[in-house]
């Protein structure tokens, strides 16, 4: 055997084929094929478009179909200010404003016990109660189920709001209504006032807070405690007397007494 020859050693390195060229493939299937791009473009975007249909598919199956909606708006009628609250629908009614106070009329609570007179004012809304005494001693109400009624400041059958005060004249209720209310007495252009006949609390109250005032039993030597009971026979300066600030004497007797 000739080892110089040509011939490719059966031992020897693979023989090497051209560059690139598939292996094991015919001539006519190694070339290359150019696909134009318009047609790959179409190609691509077929394949889109059936991806997104089929979504919108499953979106729009979900999804409520919309529903139209129409406002309407009215016009104010002729002369009518453009901010008018439009009429109220027939056969409706408009709430009250809730702001308005309901009135209710007065009754009259003359002659009831102040107790009475309390429960019924209120029993029709009213809140707002105070009372005094109409004798003008300046007596507190303390059990009103010992005084009676003699006057009200709002007169019966009036129609008023339920958050105005009512404010009742009372005595005992073993006594009896004067006429009208008996006012205490007040200093008036810095005069001294009729005190007589007056309680000595009112005659009290009517002085400045800083008067010297000596109060004695008119008709004995009895301490003068509770001086609503005490009414006020003489005093000293004499009514009508200009005062500054001299000290005040004053001589009283029970109530159901007579001054000496």
């Amino acid at each position: 055997m000739n080892w110089n020859n040509n011939t490719q050693q059966p031992w020897g390195p693979a023989p090497q084929k051209p560059s690139g060229a598939a292996p094991g493939l015919p001539a006519w299937a190694r070339k290359r094929v150019v696909v134009p791009a318009a047609v790959g473009l179409f190609v691509a975007g077929a394949v889109a478009g059936s991806a997104g249909g089929s979504s919108a598919e499953n979106v729009n199956s979900a999804a409520p179909a919309p529903v139209a909606t129409v406002t309407v708006t009215a016009s104010p009628k002729a002369g009518a200010p453009a901010d008018a609250e439009p009429p109220a629908p027939k056969g409706t009614t408009r709430p009250a404003d809730d702001g308005a106070e309901a009135e209710v009329s007065v009754p009259d609570f003359v002659g009831m016990g102040l107790q009475s007179a309390q429960d019924a004012a209120q029993a029709k809304g009213f809140s707002t109660l105070t009372s005094h005494d109409s004798a003008g001693r300046d007596r507190m109400q303390v059990f009103d189920r010992n005084w009676k009624v003699c006057s009200q400041n709002v007169a019966a059958g009036k129609s008023v709001a339920t958050t105005t005060e009512l404010d009742f004249g009372a005595v005992k209720t073993e006594e009896s209504c004067p006429a009208k209310d008996k006012k205490p007495p007040k200093v008036v252009g810095g005069r001294m006032p009729d005190l007589a006949g007056k309680s000595v609390n009112t005659a009290r109250d009517a002085l400045d807070s800083g008067t010297s005032l000596t109060v004695k039993d008119a008709a004995e030597h009895r301490m003068v405690l509770l001086e609503s009971n005490w009414k006020v026979c003489t005093q000293v300066p004499a009514a009508g007397a200009k005062l500054n600030g001299q000290p005040v004497e004053i001589t009283a007797v029970k109530f159901e007494e007579s001054c000496p």
